[in-house]
């Protein structure tokens, strides 16, 4: 089993993927929304290609914590996406996870377009990385 990691945005999704292990993400490309119909067919072979078990989020908080319009898209999003898979969708706080993808991709100069494509991936990456560090935390407690 791995567990897919998302960047949800209404245009395109950020896709990332743990290793069987579930110890490490990585960034598996970007998704760009289709309509319901072509998005439950790609994440449907998504989820067979890769032998996936469980879905985690990024949840788009307010710096201070509290949810706004964005949240509530995302929440709508995992719904969907939990009805139409039948997984798990666990929810994970995404806050400055874009501004560590940009920093991941570097500040050089002429990078803009190479950083837009690849900054919706590699936020998904770090939202998965730092759930699986979560619950091996939690195992280890425990």
């Amino acid at each position: 089993m791995r567990i897919l990691g998302l960047d949800f945005g209404d245009r395109r999704i950020g896709i990332a993927i743990s290793d069987k292990l579930l110890l490490t993400a990585q960034a598996l490309g970007c998704y760009h929304v289709r309509g319901q119909k072509k998005d439950a067919i790609y994440f449907k072979n998504l989820v067979q290609q890769y032998e996936i078990g469980e879905i985690v989020i990024g949840l788009p908080l307010r710096m201070d914590g509290t949810q706004g319009t964005r949240v509530e898209k995302t929440k709508k999003f995992a719904s969907w996406l939990e009805k139409t898979l039948k997984l798990p969708v666990v929810f994970w706080d995404e806050r400055l996870t874009t501004r560590q993808a940009l920093q991941v991709l570097g500040e050089e100069k002429g990078m803009a377009s190479k950083k837009k494509r690849f900054k919706d991936q590699v936020s998904a990456a770090l939202i998965l990385s730092c759930y699986l560090e979560s619950r091996r935390l939690k195992q280890n407690d425990g």
